[in-house]
């Protein structure tokens, strides 16, 4: 086991657009075909709401409104020492659309995609509670430490 490192802080979107939730490939080449909310790693001197409208425009192509969080979720890979508390923050599509052509410039995400609740059931995501936190009271959730999925 690694000797753990200091945890990195990254806010993520969840964006419900006609009751459907925006899903982002979570690795780069849309490996293991895992899928979770847009957004990532926070920039110090810069506010979460700030990083979060920065990531999804990097991600997607599309602007939002930042509303309030609704989880909090950490993971972490015990063979490296890496650990990541996710933000969840309810957001509000203000423009733009999933354009094929779109490209993130850091070259992770490959593929966008607005699912329903009933498509969850069918596709690998994380946090085990994105759908609760997305569809579900406005009451802060916490999922407490997993581990990462390799």
């Amino acid at each position: 086991m690694a000797k753990p490192r200091v945890p990195r802080i990254a806010a993520r979107a969840l964006i419900l657009h006609q009751d459907r939730l925006l899903l982002v490939n979570a690795y780069p080449g849309a490996r293991l075909g895992l899928w979770c909310a847009p957004g990532g790693g926070c920039e110090a001197g810069t506010s979460l709401p700030e990083n979060l409208m920065r990531e999804v425009h990097e991600e997607t192509g599309l602007a939002i409104t930042v509303g309030a969080p609704v989880l909090v979720n950490e993971f972490h890979d015990p063979d490296s020492g890496f650990h990541q508390i996710d933000l969840f923050f309810s957001c509000t599509l203000l423009g733009g659309t999933l354009s094929p052509d779109w490209v993130d410039p850091e070259g992770v995400v490959t593929q966008r995609r607005f699912f329903s609740r009933a498509e969850m059931q069918t596709i690998r995501f994380k946090p085990d509670s994105l759908p609760d936190a997305a569809w579900g009271s406005a009451a802060a959730l916490y999922d407490p430490l997993e581990v990462i999925v390799k």
